[in-house]
């Protein structure tokens, strides 16, 4: 059985060595296991929150996807799509909207630090504060919850959006009546691997201290190398390769035999120059191909374009049933579709007929059942039970239960019919989605006519 895992990608900077080696690597690595489903999202939306300059969001979300293919995420084994080419995740953004509590969002951390430096600064609260920022938890809960999502690896500061986003589930869950959505749960990496920069603090672009990972050719990655922070020891002098920048950036990208033999080198007082040359060329040999891809991806924009587009067409065909149910469930019904209410007129059957169960045998000995329509086209067709009694039970509870209790799942052409639990009937495939919504309506219009008469 597969865990479904997605993760958003940021789409404004250039990628470099530290988000390669705590992000981009083992995420790559986490998508090729078996039992693992993975969604890779570029989170362009989320993008406009924090820059408001259309070229560089343009060129970054083309750099960083050519980075991700290019250190080796395969689409054909992941589901890899941008979040604007998914028109369901604002739709469901406005649904999850409706029913999250502003004091929710007025606790989340983005948005009191704004507040808060704004109130140190002398200023309005919400000075600068855009509802990009204030709503931004609630998209971030549509991207997960689109999908059904699992588990989403996050930072730790991140946790509180996984949070949020199980609050606005069930929230929503409560208030429709049933278990629309899975409730994410939060993956921490507990050994993530955080590089120093080229000043030994952590690697940042806040700290403007970072080592590109494919910007620039090989010379330019050597040159920033070269700029790493060290101390004053002279070559000859043992140095301490556990306070040393340079053996920690090494120990990202080497085996444990050279691991172990850079620190002897260092111990054994390597000269800063010649041991940056070592690091330079154990780093290199590891990007090297890759930024050989990169730059092939980068001169064919169509190339990764066609490949996100059908990351998008696999990402939506679980979205868009996802989305259709939700619709169905608020009430964003056809207008043609009547349900019966208390205390309301009985709603007409057609030619004077009701709908009708039709019970029969199969080849194999056993037992099923059809519903049809009271102008007898087939609504459902149910599993195969070895016990008729069992079927007769099923015919017994889809008759009393009425189309609002009735828990229908919406797959691209066709719905599935769950009782306690457990799927027991599906409808025919459908031409289109307009044709599979009308028939979702006029499946519950049947089931509510049924307990209509099941009451009499």
């Amino acid at each position: 059985m597969q865990t479904r895992v997605l993760t958003g990608i940021t789409t404004t900077g250039t990628p470099h060595l530290g988000n390669y080696v705590g992000a981009i690597r083992p995420a790559i690595a986490a998508s090729r296991r078996a039992d693992v489903d993975a969604f890779f999202f570029m989170a362009d939306y989320h993008a406009l929150i924090k820059s408001d300059d259309p070229a560089r969001i343009e060129r970054s979300r083309l750099e960083i996807a050519a980075t991700w293919l290019a250190a080796g995420l395969d689409p054909n084994k992941a589901t890899f799509y941008l979040q604007s080419d998914i028109p369901e995740i604002p739709e469901l953004t406005w649904f999850l909207t409706c029913v999250t509590a502003k004091g929710l969002l007025n606790r989340a951390h983005a948005y009191k630090a704004a507040v808060d430096k704004n109130n140190e600064d002398g200023e309005d609260a919400d000075a600068g504060v855009t509802a990009g920022l204030y709503m931004y938890p609630v998209l971030m809960a549509a991207d997960i919850l689109a999908f059904n999502a699992q588990q989403v690896p996050v930072g730790r500061d991140q946790i509180q959006h996984i949070e949020m986003a199980r609050d606005i589930a069930q929230r929503f869950n409560h208030i429709y009546g049933r278990e629309f959505f899975v409730l994410p749960e939060v993956l921490i990496e507990e050994q993530v691997a955080t590089l120093p920069g080229l000043d030994g603090r952590k690697m940042s672009k806040s700290y403007d201290n970072t080592i590109p990972l494919f910007a620039g050719s090989a010379k330019q990655l050597r040159e920033a190398i070269m700029r790493i922070v060290t101390d004053s020891r002279m070559p000859g002098e043992p140095k301490d390769p556990d306070s040393s920048s340079l053996f920690t950036i090494f120990r990202a990208f080497a085996s444990e035999a050279e691991s172990a033999a850079f620190r002897r080198a260092l111990e054994e007082g390597i000269g800063w120059g010649e041991a940056k040359q070592v690091l330079y060329e154990r780093i290199e040999a590891d990007v090297a191909p890759m930024r050989e891809r990169y730059e092939s991806l980068m001169a064919r924009p169509a190339a990764i374009e066609e490949i996100l587009r059908e990351g998008a067409r696999k990402a939506r065909a679980i979205a868009g049933p996802k989305v259709a149910e939700l619709r169905d469930a608020v009430g964003l019904r056809s207008m043609s579709a009547v349900n019966l209410q208390a205390g309301k007129a009985k709603m007409p059957t057609r030619a004077g007929k009701s709908p009708r169960f039709a019970s029969f045998r199969d080849n194999d000995g056993s037992f099923r059942f059809r519903l049809f329509s009271s102008d007898g086209e087939e609504l459902l067709l149910s599993k195969s039970f070895k016990d008729p009694k069992a079927a007769g039970l099923a015919q017994k509870k889809l008759k009393t239960m009425g189309g609002e209790a009735a828990t229908l799942h919406v797959l691209p052409l066709s719905l599935v019919l769950e009782l306690d639990g457990e799927p027991v009937a599906n409808t025919p495939d459908y031409v289109d989605e307009p044709a599979r919504d009308e028939a979702l309506h006029y499946l519950r219009e049947a089931l509510d006519l049924l307990a209509a008469q099941e009451s009499e």
